[in-house]
């Protein structure tokens, strides 16, 4: 009989912790600072934090995210259901077979889950033996883009899919696009390299004395982000290869689409595991090994980066990706501001 008291009374205090969880947690969301904006920015990397010593559901956290990105899509009055752009259509793909639509965002683990649908599809039997050529072959692969449908079957997709995508903090996601398309560049991959890099290189370099002298640097691409003038006419230029740095508001489009699940590079592991849930395959496949490192913060690195960039730069640079930043829940990275 104490036994059972015992159990209780663990069962009664694990209820009105979690209870008073929920009570703090709505109290932050609803904070205001003195502008009158929310300060969700600022608190939601604790809640993930609070949620994952706690144990609690996973699925509080998703809609957390969700609720806040619908708040701030009204009150900046961003929601617009008439229109997708091309671009986005462009960058979502889509598994009849499953009744799933993925948006993909570069440098955000999108290469996995591509192999995990494809594989869904029937055609392989494991993520292992799908060839690396094929993840981007997308006339072969069983992923047709969104785009490539009429508009009845888009609007048919957009309303009754499971749809989802991954975001990471924007600018971790700068210098990891910087890395793996200029700095390290795979020769499957030249026009980073000889054609994006030089045209950058040409029109942002200081003196015309160096222009040979090494390849792009980071400077000059954070240059290029940050120039809203210069910027539009080279990224016709540049054509889809801007979807490695395009802001995820501008990607995926999510006041205009309402996905079921945005998933965060920060907290992979538990995001896989909900959106595998959600959207009915959990039974079917099973997401890659997640690389050890890969959902660190890194602020070292970051400022490491960010060393040698005047603020002025910097500034230019967080203005475009701003909405990244306040619409995901990623703090605004004062240290580098300031």
């Amino acid at each position: 009989e104490n036994k059972r008291m015992r159990f209780r009374l663990r069962i009664f205090l694990s209820c009105g912790c979690l209870l008073l969880l929920f009570t703090v947690v709505d109290w932050l969301l609803r904070l205001k600072d003195e502008r009158g904006e929310l300060l969700f920015e600022k608190q939601l990397f604790l809640l993930l934090l609070m949620f994952q010593s706690s144990g609690a559901n996973w699925g509080m956290v998703v809609e957390q995210r969700s609720q806040w990105l619908s708040d701030v899509c009204k009150s900046k009055n961003l929601w617009g259901d008439t229109h997708v752009s091309e671009l986005a259509l462009d960058n979502i793909f889509v598994s009849d077979r499953h009744n799933i639509l993925f948006c993909q965002t570069p440098d955000g683990d999108d290469d996995e889950w591509k192999k995990l649908l494809i594989a869904l599809s029937g055609t392989f039997s494991s993520v292992e033996e799908i060839p690396e050529k094929l993840v981007h072959d997308y006339e072969k692969n069983g992923l047709p883009r969104l785009s490539s449908l009429t508009p009845q079957e888009i609007r048919h997709r957009l309303k009754n899919y499971f749809k989802f995508f991954i975001v990471r903090d924007p600018f971790e996601r700068l210098i990891s696009t910087f890395e793996g398309k200029f700095l390290f560049n795979k020769p499957s991959e030249p026009w980073y390299k000889y054609t994006i890099g030089p045209a950058l290189i040409r029109k942002y370099r200081k003196s015309s004395h160096h222009l040979r002298d090494t390849g792009l640097v980071f400077d000059e691409f954070v240059q290029y982000l940050g120039d809203e003038d210069g910027r539009k006419a080279m990224d016709w230029q540049f054509g889809q290869h801007i979807i490695h740095w395009a802001p995820y508001m501008e990607l995926c489009t999510p006041c205009d689409i309402h996905y079921d699940v945005i998933g965060h590079l920060e907290t992979l592991e538990q995001d896989t595991a909900h959106i595998l849930r959600r959207a009915g395959i959990e039974q079917l496949g099973s997401y890659p090994p997640i690389s050890p490192g890969i959902a660190h913060y890194n602020k070292t690195k970051v400022e490491r980066y960010f060393s040698g960039i005047s603020k002025k730069d910097i500034r230019r640079l967080y203005a475009r990706y701003q909405g990244d930043f306040y619409v995901f829940g990623y703090p605004t990275p004062g240290f580098l501001l300031n």
